[in-house]
């Protein structure tokens, strides 16, 4: 690591038109729970302030922090390092108050603003927005992977797919907010998704690479999912965009480079070619019990921007054994399908839980199966002499085991690379995916979608968190072998890939906070 090629944390086109987005500050409404009840909120319209309010509440800045001289942005979308190596663009028809041509843009968090990054002729958009529902538009996803291999090395591939995961789920629970609706849309290849969203020209070590398309539009429906929005690009349309004059010249984010060979390798072996465009994803199942919780007196979009990652936790805060079920309902498909239903695939990762200080719950380890359908397949992986056992008070719905009662504050302390926040925390957990059975029968492309799934939970996590009076934050280090060890997991049938903390954390009392755009006028 070269503190002398530390990028830049913005992504800019300069030359680009900018159209500067609302400062949408977060009212009393909506309630932070009524985001995850099917049709609670009333769709907004799309226009200018909302599609302003969509951005804020997903990809903006949410603060600016500064010690002894130093000082560093704070995002509302977590990311490893709070390195940002994801970007985000829209691609819509005509927007009231915004631009009445359909164009691309990209959107810049330090500015708040959308850069025009191409303007589309009626003849490239209208056969794309004929296959969307009404007022639809789609937001991409692309990754910078220089921006975490500068510092993390081989490891920036998986955490720029975690990061995506995280903004995948950022921008869900913000469209929730409005009333609208997120799809992440199959049927569009990594190379179509290029061309679509300016890439497919840019090389190099500061290399955009597109990861994924969003569907969004009002009306968040009932919850329960029917037939998967899919989009096809027709062939004379990429042609049309392939032509499409592109505006703006990406700023240089570094004065030099290392390169980091594997990560290019993995990106190829990983890339989603036309081929498999056609894989059938299999639709989460709506069949919730009803919440056993009322709405708490919570902005739900106060929670959103007030997100932050604990730097260090207490060692002594624990949450009510109610509290915990609950936090663990919100990671599962079946019982958060606003969030969850955004990912067209079956859930395939399931969380190995330590839980130190849970009033009213025994110490000790936990998995908890997301996915009913794998319950016979990771019992039969996971060897030991474990209890297996329902915890009292859990809920039936809530496919939760009690593995072993014993003090496990070391052995998570250990395979988190013995960073005490694994530890000090109210709980711990590993993110464990169904793994090479999966890669193998859908494609290796299939490899970054499991990071997804597992950054989309973590972004739930960290929310319900906030809304417990707690925090939470992401653990990139750990020791995979260990914690199969501990599992008695023999081949990698299933692998731990992620790992999170929840707890009461401690403030550095040094730290100022500072409000971002605060030169910019407010839309109430």
């Amino acid at each position: 690591m070269d503190w002398a090629t530390q990028p830049d944390p913005f992504r800019m086109f300069d030359g680009a038109e900018k159209l500067f987005l609302d400062v949408v500050p977060p009212g009393d409404d909506p309630a932070y729970d009524a985001l995850f009840q099917p049709g609670s909120v009333p769709p907004a319209a799309v226009d200018q302030r909302s599609i302003s309010q969509l951005f804020f509440d997903s990809l903006a800045l949410s603060a600016w922090k500064s010690i002894q001289g130093s000082r560093w942005p704070l995002r509302v979308n977590p990311s490893s390092g709070n390195l940002h190596p994801t970007e985000g663009y829209l691609i819509a028809g005509p927007v009231s108050g915004l631009n009445d041509r359909p164009a691309v843009y990209h959107y810049t968090p330090f500015h708040h603003a959308l850069e025009v990054r191409s303007a589309l002729r009626p003849e490239a958009w209208e056969p794309l927005a004929a296959a969307l529902p009404g007022d639809a538009f789609l937001v991409g996803f692309t990754s910078i992977h220089w921006r975490e291999s500068w510092k993390y090395g081989e490891r920036a591939f998986r955490y720029c797919h975690l990061d995506v995961g995280h903004a995948v789920a950022a921008m869900a629970a913000a469209a929730a907010a409005l009333g609208w609706e997120a799809t992440l849309l199959a049927g569009v290849s990594d190379s179509e998704m290029g061309v679509l969203l300016g890439a497919a020209g840019q090389t190099g070590m500061e290399a955009e690479h597109p990861d994924c398309l969003l569907l969004l539009h009002p009306g968040a429906g009932t919850g329960t999912p029917g037939p998967r929005p899919s989009l096809r690009i027709p062939t004379p349309v990429l042609t049309m965009l392939q032509e499409n004059p592109w505006h703006g010249t990406p700023n240089i984010l570094s004065r030099g480079h290392h390169a980091w060979p594997v990560i290019d390798e993995v990106s190829e072996a990983a890339f989603l070619d036309e081929a498999a465009q056609e894989e059938a994803f299999t639709p989460v199942p709506a069949d919730s019990p009803p919440s056993r919780r009322g709405v708490r007196p919570l902005s739900g979009r106060g929670i959103i921007r007030q997100r932050r990652s604990a730097m260090a936790m207490d060692g002594k805060t624990a949450i009510p054994r109610d509290t915990f079920f609950h936090i663990l309902e919100r990671t599962v498909p079946a019982l958060n399908p606003v969030l969850f239903n955004t990912l067209p695939w079956k859930p395939c990762i399931h969380l190995v839980l330590f839980v130190h200080r849970v009033e009213g719950l025994a110490s000790g380890l936990y998995l908890l199966v997301r996915n009913p359908a794998d319950r016979d397949a990771i019992r039969a992986a996971v060897e030991g002499d474990f209890r297996w056992t329902a915890p009292e008070g859990c809920p039936e719905h809530l496919h939760l085991a009690l593995l072993e009662e014993k003090d496990c504050q070391d052995i998570s302390n250990i395979i988190s690379c013995s960073q005490d926040i694994a530890s000090d925390g109210a709980f711990a957990l590993g993110m464990l995916a169904g793994f090479e059975p999966e890669i193998r029968s859908r494609g290796a492309w299939f490899y970054k979608r499991l990071y997804w799934e597992a950054g989309a939970i973590g972004q739930i996590l960290y929310l319900e968190a906030e809304a417990a009076g707690v925090r939470a934050t992401g653990i990139g280090c750990f020791l995979d072998d260990v914690m199969h060890r501990l599992l008695g997991l023999r081949d990698r049938t299933f692998q731990s890939l992620y790992h999170l903390t929840v707890g009461g954390p401690v403030s550095d009392p040094r730290l100022r906070t500072e409000v971002p755009y605060q030169d910019r006028e407010t839309s109430g």
